[in-house]
């Protein structure tokens, strides 16, 4: 008896190692899934931009047997002009020389701009392609000084978050240099606002789904036009993506859920006094591949 109760403490010192490495390696394991599951710091990407609201998006059936299409549309002959290779040439670098001279600007006036003008930009954006002709994209034109100034309130209050907590340090430095920050100030001053949103879907006459192919793609081809409408009509604007903002933005523009906003744009005369970084384009021989 005296021999067990001698071994006793020996027994209890074993028992307590042996928790400790069983709580140790528990602490471990559970301290390697922490990290693993931890998301890494990373620089904002395009991802970022999808509204919260996409997967319910994606939850509705898709309406396979008929989209809404006449497939006898009829075809019509087609004619265009044809230009001599002198007009060609001339009119190429004309229009290059008119789309070079294209800048973003962050400095508008408050000058009234003719709302004509701004009818034909978007119908000229609207003559874009797109996928099957399915036209996925909405113009959504503000003028109210109110409603400019709470677009503005949404914008500012997530494009701080953005360049103090999303962005992340790589992108807010290689902003520096543009001198831009989270005060938008042209979108209350700027006569005209145009967001743009992509139809992700549409709708058939029964109310069902109806597929919109490309719609991304289709409505960031009009939103390049629009840009080189705009630059046609002496007017300049900067292109604008404002990150988390597009569900807000959405409900306060009173949009339905198939849309997304892709792109806000400003858009008015530059100020008097407005600057623009002195940038340089990259040549033909960079951007351009022959073969």
């Amino acid at each position: 008896m005296a021999f067990f109760s001698s071994l006793t403490p020996v027994f209890i010192a074993i028992i307590c190692v042996l928790i400790g490495i069983i709580l140790n390696k528990n602490n471990g394991e559970r301290r390697k899934h922490e990290t693993k599951s931890k998301p890494p710091s990373r620089p904002w990407v395009d991802e970022d931009l999808k509204d919260g609201s996409d997967h319910q998006v994606e939850e509705e059936e898709v309406e396979e047997e008929w989209q809404g299409f006449d497939e006898n549309i009829a075809h019509i002959p087609f004619t265009a002009e044809h230009y001599s290779e002198a007009e060609m040439i001339k009119r190429s670098q004309e229009f290059y020389q008119l789309l070079n001279k294209r800048r973003s600007v962050r400095f508008l006036s408050d000058e009234p701009v003719p709302r004509e003008v701004i009818d034909n930009v978007i119908r000229t954006a609207g003559t874009s392609p797109s996928g099957a002709h399915t036209e996925p994209w909405t113009f959504v034109v503000v003028q109210d000084p109110d409603l400019k100034h709470k677009i503005r309130e949404i914008v500012e209050e997530e494009e701080e978050i953005n360049y103090k907590r999303r962005m992340g340090d790589r992108w807010v430095n290689d902003l520096k240099r543009l001198r831009t920050n989270w005060i938008k100030e042209y979108l209350d001053t700027a006569p005209y606002l145009i967001l743009i949103f992509k139809q992700v879907y549409g709708r058939l006459p029964n109310g069902k789904k109806k597929t919109h192919y490309y719609n991304e793609i289709s409505v960031s081809i009009a939103c390049g036009i629009l840009l080189a409408a705009l630059q046609n009509a002496g007017l300049y604007t900067v292109t604008s993506t404002p990150l988390n903002c597009g569900p807000q933005l959405r409900v306060l523009l009173q949009r339905p859920a198939n849309e997304k906003l892709l792109l806000l744009l400003p858009v008015g005369y530059p100020r008097k006094d407005a600057t623009v970084p002195a940038l340089t384009r990259k040549p033909l021989e960079d951007i351009m591949v022959f073969m």
